[in-house]
C-alpha cells in the first residue's frame, strides 16, 4: 500500500487557495483513475484503489494544515506503512509556478503541513513539490498562499493537475525522475514553462 497525501485546508473558503494545490492534485488523481468513493476516515477523507500495479490510499486531511501530521500518522499506523510508503503533495513557494519537483526528506522550509507530518512520522517521506511562485517579500508569503489563484493562473493549475493525474502511475511505481520529467516537458510544450528551463533546476 502506498499512502498519497494531498495537503490543504478543509472547507469551501480555502478550496481555490494556492496552499490547497496538494488537495487539487490528489483529487485529480482520484478522478482520472476512478479511485473512490471518498470516505470519512483518518481525521479526513480517504479513497482506496489500484494505481501503477499496486494499491494506493489517497488521503486529504480534514485537520487544518498545521495539524496534517495527525491524519497522516493515523493512516500510516493503521496500514503499518513506513516512510518510503508515504508521498505528500504540497505547494512550494521556492519553485516557479507550474514546476514540479520530487524529493525525499529535507527541511520543511517554513511549510506548516510538512513540519507537522515530520513531527509525527519522521522526515524521510517523499514530497511532490508543486511550484506556486513567490510573492517577492517574506512578510507577504502568508497572505499569498492563503489567497486564491488568479483567473489568469487557473489554466496552468488545471493543466498541471491533469498531467500529475496522467503520470501518477509512474510515481506509484517509484519512477520519480520519469514522473517529474514528463510533467516538465508537457508543461513546456503547452507554453506554461520557459523552454530553456531544465527539469532539474529549482527556478
Amino acid at each position: 500500500m502506498l499512502l498519497i497525501v494531498g495537503l490543504g485546508n478543509p472547507g469551501s473558503g480555502y478550496a481555490r487557495n494556492r496552499h490547497n494545490i496538494g488537495f487539487m492534485a490528489v483529487d485529480a488523481i482520484a478522478k482520472r483513475h476512478g479511485i473512490g468513493p471518498w470516505r470519512r476516515r483518518f481525521q479526513g477523507v480517504s479513497a482506496e484503489g489500484p494505481l501503477g500495479g499496486g494499491r494506493v490510499l489517497l488521503l486529504l486531511p480534514g485537520t487544518y494544515m498545521n495539524e496534517s501530521g495527525r491524519a497522516v500518522a493515523e493512516a500510516a499506523n493503521f496500514y503499518k506503512l513506513g516512510l518510503p510508503d508515504i508521498v505528500v503533495f504540497h505547494d512550494e513557494i521556492d519553485l516557479a509556478s507550474g514546476k514540479v519537483r520530487v524529493k525525499t526528506g529535507g527541511g520543511s522550509a517554513g511549510h506548516n503541513g510538512l513540519r507537522s507530518i515530520s513531527s509525527h512520522v519522521g522526515n524521510d517521506y517523499r514530497r511532490v513539490r508543486i511550484g506556486v511562485g513567490h510573492p517577492g517579500l517574506k512578510e507577504m508569503v502568508h497572505g499569498y498562499v492563503l489567497s486564491d489563484f488568479a483567473k489568469s493562473e487557473r489554466e496552468w493549475v488545471e493543466t498541471l493537475c491533469g498531467l500529475i493525474a496522467d503520470n501518477a502511475a509512474l510515481l506509484a511505481k517509484g519512477e520519480d525522475a520519469s514522473f517529474q520529467n514528463k510533467i516538465h516537458l508537457a508543461m513546456q510544450a503547452k507554453g506554461f514553462l520557459d523552454p530553456k528551463s531544465s527539469a532539474t533546476s529549482d527556478q
